[in-house]
């Protein structure tokens, strides 16, 4: 899956309109260009509609964007801090060099999707269904993916930190190209998911324990 690096390599760039704000519930932002703004103070857009549009460098915290529907989203250099991205619905959006911390996007729905140098620290995907998803270079520390559906989802370059796999179901998801996974729980949800010899190695003990598998390489003997 390809994903633009500049702003300017976007097939809709010339069209974007600068945005001052403010958000508002269920507001349509179609090919705007928001750029080095804060929204802060719990602000609320609950329903928003974002469609082909650009977000550089800004801030959201404690925004409100549940049930927000995000569709040729490019995101740069931007900061989402205890958001709300609940129920949310993303198709072909890009988010590179964001950092996503304390986000609730549990029931959202996200479709050819790339992560690319992002950081995501206690976001909570539960329930979620990812599609094509991929997470490029990417942190994903105390990430939960609990009761997900991961379908087609890669993670090249990245790392895997207490993430939480608990009940989700995983099909043709593609952990090869991680450079790390360490799994807080759900290692029998890991089912459906291709991982390397050396992988299976390193996942091995904690494969064995939440199987109950006993490792001994002595057999006791008994006088």
């Amino acid at each position: 899956m390809t994903a633009p690096d500049e702003l300017a390599d976007l097939p809709y760039a010339d069209q974007l309109r600068p945005f001052s704000g403010p958000l508002t519930v269920e507001g349509d932002y179609d090919t705007v260009h928001m750029d080095r703004l804060s929204f802060e103070g719990g602000e609320r857009a609950a329903g928003s509609r974002f469609l082909e549009s650009a977000v550089t460098d800004c801030v959201f915290a404690g925004t409100n964007l549940r049930r927000a529907r995000l569709n040729d989203l490019w995101a740069s250099g931007t900061r989402f801090t205890g958001c709300t991205l609940a129920e949310s619905s993303w198709l072909d959006t890009t988010l590179t060099g964001c950092s996503l911390a304390g986000v609730e996007a549990f029931d959202a729905v996200l479709r050819r999707v790339v992560f690319r140098h992002c950081k995501l620290d206690s976001v909570n995907l539960r329930a979620a269904a990812l599609h094509e998803v991929v997470f490029e270079d990417c942190v994903l520390r105390d990430v939960d993916f609990g009761q997900a559906k991961l379908d087609g989802v890669t993670f090249p370059g990245s790392r895997l930190e207490r993430a939480r796999f608990g009940r989700a179901t995983l099909k043709k998801a593609d952990l090869r190209g991680a450079l790390a996974i360490d799994l807080a729980d759900g290692h029998e949800s890991l089912r459906g998911a291709l991982i390397t010899s050396v992988q299976l190695l390193e996942l091995a003990p904690a494969l064995a324990q939440t199987l109950g598998i006993i490792v001994k390489d002595r057999q006791e003997t008994h006088q």
